[in-house]
Order: structure tokens, then sequence, then C-alpha cells
């Protein structure tokens, strides 16, 4: 079993983001302790400088950011849903001007549609904005919280 498995199943089930939690917090952590175990075993087998021994190094230092749809069921494990629906702006803006010299918007685009399509019916897209933007210029980064949540709006979901 997969974490991906345990998801399809709560999506299979219909299982609201409570159920999924619960879920998830019952069948993931035995799945990454194993994984972890895994990944610590390869790094301390491995040479240093070896690309195992760094993707290991990388895997354990993300750790506490791989394992946030624990604490959170209303991430999604994948980021394919927000992949797909920013393809077609890509696509229409290669279409647009295909022979323009590239000032790299794209990574500014995908910011912004990012937190575009985290809008749904409950916050409609001109609120969220609305509740996000206005303090998020002057603040440091530092100062952002880790929590997905936005500030402003309902934690209703």
């Amino acid at each position: 079993m997969s974490c991906f498995a345990i998801d399809a199943e709560a999506r299979v089930a219909n299982l609201d983001h409570a159920a999924r939690h619960v879920l998830r917090s019952k069948k993931a952590p035995p799945l990454l302790e194993k994984i972890k175990a895994a990944v610590t075993t390869a790094r301390a087998t491995s040479l240093p400088a070896s690309a195992l021994a760094k993707a290991a190094n990388y895997t354990l230092a993300l750790w506490p950011k791989l394992t946030r749809f624990l604490e959170y069921p209303e991430l999604e494990l994948s980021n394919n849903l927000a992949e797909n629906s920013m393809r077609p702006v890509a696509l229409r803006s290669q279409k647009l001007d295909p022979h323009r010299q590239r000032s790299k918007p794209e990574p500014k685009v995908a910011a912004i549609l990012s937190v575009v399509e985290t809008c749904d019916d409950e916050h409609p897209v001109r609120e969220y904005l609305a509740a996000v933007l206005p303090g998020l210029a002057e603040t440091p980064i530092h100062r952002l919280p880790n929590s997905p949540r936005s500030p402003g709006l309902s934690q209703n979901r």
C-alpha cells in the first residue's frame, strides 16, 4: 500500500476531510516509518558524496514538509490538478508568440494560478485575493504561517 492508495481509498469511499484525516492517521504512519528507515539506511550505507547519499539527505531534510499531509487532511499528495489547470495557460502563451524573447514570466503566472486554483465555491477568487494580498507585500516571508490555510477566510472546507 502507498500513501496514494490510502487517498484513493478515501476518494472511493467519498470521505470528507475529517474522515480522510482519520484514515491517513491510521494507515500512513507505519508506511512512512518504513520509507524513512529505508532512506536512512541508504544514507548510512552509501558514500557521503554519492548521489544516493545526497538524495537521502535531501529527503530527510524535507521530511517534515513531506509528512505535513498528516496534519492537514485538505492537502493533496500530488500537484497534478494544479499542473493540469495551468497547462492551457502555458500552451496559450506559447501559441500567441512562439518567437518572443522569453523573460520567464511562467514562474509568476504559475504562482498566481496556484493561488487562484485553491479557491472554490465557498471562497470566490476576488474575496480570496482581497483577504490574502493586502498584508502580504509588507510581511517578511519568515513571518508567514506554515499552515496552508489562508488568513482572513473561514476555516470551514
